[in-house]
């Protein structure tokens, strides 16, 4: 599977998260989302730029509940909760978001 923008291709797996992680940019994540049926708002910018913050740091992609309590720890309890992330991303907010944010499928997930 691969992603293109003008001509670039942009290698991902097979089910879509990036090969390198390195060639991500908010292009790619727009075409990503449009991919996953996700219009992107500045709600779901602030999850992605927050995941891509998390992975800088600790060098992993969260798992939906670890997801949620750092979201809730940051961004206050009306953003860290399932139901508010779930609404964002219905696919699953650590495993959709994640790949929006060009980073790996989260371990745990299915």
């Amino acid at each position: 599977m691969s992603y293109e923008i003008n001509g670039t291709i942009f290698e991902a797996d097979e089910e879509g998260y990036l090969i390198d992680l390195s060639t991500w940019n908010p292009e790619l994540a727009d075409l990503i989302a449009k991919d996953e049926e996700i219009e992107m708002s500045d709600d779901h910018w602030e999850v992605v730029n927050f995941l891509r913050s998390y992975y800088e740091d600790f060098q992993i992609a969260p798992a939906v509940r670890v997801l949620t309590k750092a979201v809730k720890k940051t961004m206050g309890k009306e953003k860290g909760n399932s139901k508010y992330l779930y609404e964002l991303f219905p696919y699953g907010p650590a495993k959709q978001a994640c790949k929006i944010a060009g980073l790996p499928k989260p371990t745990g997930c299915i």
